[in-house]
């Protein structure tokens, strides 16, 4: 019996393996082919075309009165363009005649210019607020970002010679501009502001037709000072202020200003 049941499971082992093989190698021929056969690829979208932005209005330039404000533009050259650099602004100047209001600046600057080298000041603060009352046309001060830099004081005279009472006297219409004070804020000295703004006074002062000439006096080291800017020495001063001593000296004014760049004389 047991004979006989294991011929019929070796025979029926062999009629069912033989087609089971086949159809596993048919599977597997199928899966190969599909495989091999190429996919159809997706076809590409078509995108729309970018819109063109509307275009702007150019911006109208501002209309202007005077053809001196007219306005500009800032031009950048390559190594200077503000990209990515550090952009490097003068600081803003003005010049312009003083007034009562900055006499307390004037007085300060001057008060350290000249304590500490001559022990005096050519104006205490209650002549300052009289000549800045009396002539402020006489006056010319240097700003830098709204702050006072440097200055000149002046008053009209009509004498050949100062005398003491050009110390405290102003003669409207006077031929003559005694120079009273020149002076530099202490941070500001050694950077050429005092030539260039005694320079610039002289030039205002060669726009006003009743001005002939500008005198001053000054101690002696400051002499060769006064003389690169144009002055003659005229010779020892009549005034005298303590034991300190003065020479005169005189500067013509002739013609029209000169146009020049503010680089001292």
């Amino acid at each position: 019996m047991n004979f006989l049941c294991t011929g019929i499971s070796s025979c029926f082992y062999e009629d069912v393996c033989p087609s089971g093989q086949a159809e596993c190698a048919g599977k597997q021929h199928a899966s190969v082919k599909a495989a091999s056969q190429p996919q159809p690829q997706p076809q590409p979208q078509p995108q729309p075309l970018p819109q063109p932005l509307p275009r702007r209005a150019a911006p109208m330039a501002p209309a202007c009165a005077s053809p001196f404000l007219k306005p500009f533009a800032l031009r950048y050259s390559e190594a200077s363009s503000p990209r990515g650099r550090r952009r490097h602004t003068l600081p803003a100047s003005e010049f312009r005649n003083l007034t009562l209001e900055d006499a307390i600046s004037v007085f300060e600057i001057e008060r350290e210019a000249f304590i500490s080298v001559s022990g005096e000041c050519p104006l205490h603060m209650d002549e300052v607020r009289h000549f800045l009352e009396l002539c402020p046309d006489l006056s010319l001060g240097w700003f830098e970002e709204g702050r006072l830099v440097a200055f000149v004081i002046g008053s009209g005279w009509d004498k050949d010679k100062l005398s003491q009472d050009a110390m405290t006297i102003h003669v409207p219409g006077g031929p003559t501009v005694h120079i009273h004070v020149l002076a530099v804020h202490h941070r500001c000295r050694q950077q050429g502001k005092g030539p260039i703004i005694l320079w610039r006074y002289l030039q205002y002062l060669r726009c006003l037709p009743a001005v002939k000439r500008a005198v001053l006096m000054c101690e002696d080291f400051l002499i060769p000072f006064y003389q690169k800017a144009g002055f003659k020495e005229r010779g020892p001063s009549d005034i005298a202020v303590g034991s300190l001593t003065f020479t005169e000296m005189e500067y013509i004014l002739g013609g029209g200003a000169y146009l020049r760049r503010n680089s001292g004389f």
